[in-house]
């Protein structure tokens, strides 16, 4: 299946210092990148909380950030006041993004660096490829895999990476040097202080709604649509009925997420 990401922008980052430039406010280490390859980053707050995450992309002609349309001038001027000398110049960037799943892609895209669940992405093509599915399609079936993203899951500021578990999906580097955020993110994975992360649910529920079990929160409704969403869950508050408003609804802590856990 192919989908057309329509929700997705590219910005292009042209310069000698581009990689160094961005490696040092970015989530992952981008400096061993091959060429083609694409990583899954994150930029956050000077608190640790989640501003955007991207894909990024190492072309020819430097690197190329696939980021949420609705984001592209935003983080284009709130990046660029990091610039200082730095020899790098942002700029939008004419292409689109595909997600790829399915036998379709193979040796054409790279795979999705977060999950290899969630196929390929294939990102300013030359020509875009005969499209089989809909936007719609890939964000349902992103969702249940239990991935979520910032700008098309409307994640509200005061989330961690961490809880969004970006930490288990190949989109933080505990090991490369600083970045935006790093103190708080560093302290929470060592001293493994992450009581709630999102999870995918099925049942009738309503963006934003309180989640219960008995007369104890157990989180909150991020995105719902057709009887599935995500939402931030104490891990703690799991056993037992969980009800939304009057709804009983289940969520699942995915296998990709279970093996990962500590």
């Amino acid at each position: 299946m192919i989908a057309q990401l329509d929700d997705r922008a590219l910005i292009t980052l042209h310069g000698p210092d581009a990689v160094d430039w961005l490696q040092g406010l970015v989530t992952q280490n981008l400096e061993d990148m091959a060429p083609g390859e694409v990583r899954h980053t994150a930029f956050l707050t000077a608190q640790g909380r989640l501003l955007s995450d991207f894909m990024v992309l190492a072309a020819p002609d430097g690197l190329v950030l696939d980021v949420p349309a609705s984001q592209r001038d935003d983080l284009i001027q709130r990046l660029g006041m990091y610039r200082l000398r730095a020899r790098v110049t942002l700029a939008p960037r004419e292409g689109g993004v595909f997600a790829i799943w399915g036998e379709e892609g193979e040796g054409v895209a790279p795979l999705d660096p977060r999950l290899v669940s969630l196929g390929r992405r294939l990102t300013a093509p030359s020509s875009a490829p005969e499209v089989t599915a809909t936007m719609q399609d890939y964000h349902r079936r992103r969702r249940r895999l239990g991935v979520a993203e910032t700008a098309a899951d409307a994640l509200p500021d005061n989330i961690y990476p961490i809880e969004a578990s970006f930490d288990l999906l190949n989109g933080v580097d505990f090991h490369k040097g600083c970045f935006v955020g790093q103190e708080t993110t560093s302290r929470m994975k060592r001293r493994g202080t992450v009581k709630s992360r999102i999870l995918p649910f099925t049942g009738t529920a309503a963006r934003g709604a309180t989640i219960m079990n008995a007369d104890l929160r157990a989180g909150e409704v991020l995105a719902f649509e057709g009887g599935e969403g995500l939402g931030l869950f104490r891990l703690d508050r799991l056993e037992g009925q969980l009800d939304c408003e009057g709804h009983c609804i289940s969520a699942t802590i995915p296998d990709w997420m279970m093996t990962n856990l500590p």
